[in-house]
């Protein structure tokens, strides 16, 4: 009976460094894509021309901050109380041809009372648009 010599068998290793050149090709074949679906996804137009066009005017954005506690925010700044709010606000819409937007934005803590407050200030000074701003769940 013939005996052959025993040969040592490799262990076999799993090779990391293919595995990342893959997943950066997966990568970089997903950024590329995204990039050039992304615009596609708008409509493309080309708009008739007039003498008479105008540039579309959009009422001037304020945002209006009601913290829990504290000074009420208008664009960030303090302010001291509902008059002084009302009155930068109607200074604002006399001084915006287009008048103005305001977004009132507070914390989900803060009291129900002075969110009514606020819109009454805004309506008794001719406020009319409010927009109140908030996460979708």
């Amino acid at each position: 009976m013939r005996r052959f010599p025993l040969t040592t068998r490799k262990k076999s290793r799993i090779e990391i460094i293919p595995m990342i050149d893959v997943m950066m090709f997966l990568l970089v074949f997903f950024v590329l894509i995204s990039i050039n679906v992304m615009p596609a996804l708008g409509l493309k137009l080309k708009l008739p021309v007039s003498a008479q066009a105008q540039q579309s005017k959009q009422a001037e954005r304020v945002q209006v901050g009601i913290p829990p506690r504290g000074p009420l925010l208008l664009d960030g700044q303090p302010v001291a109380d509902l008059e002084q709010l009302g009155a930068q606000l109607l200074r604002r819409k006399q001084a915006a041809p287009e008048g103005i937007a305001v977004i009132v934005s507070g914390d989900e803590s803060t009291p129900l009372q002075r969110l009514v407050d606020v819109m009454d200030a805004l309506q008794s000074r001719g406020i009319e648009g409010l927009t109140i701003s908030a996460k979708r769940k």
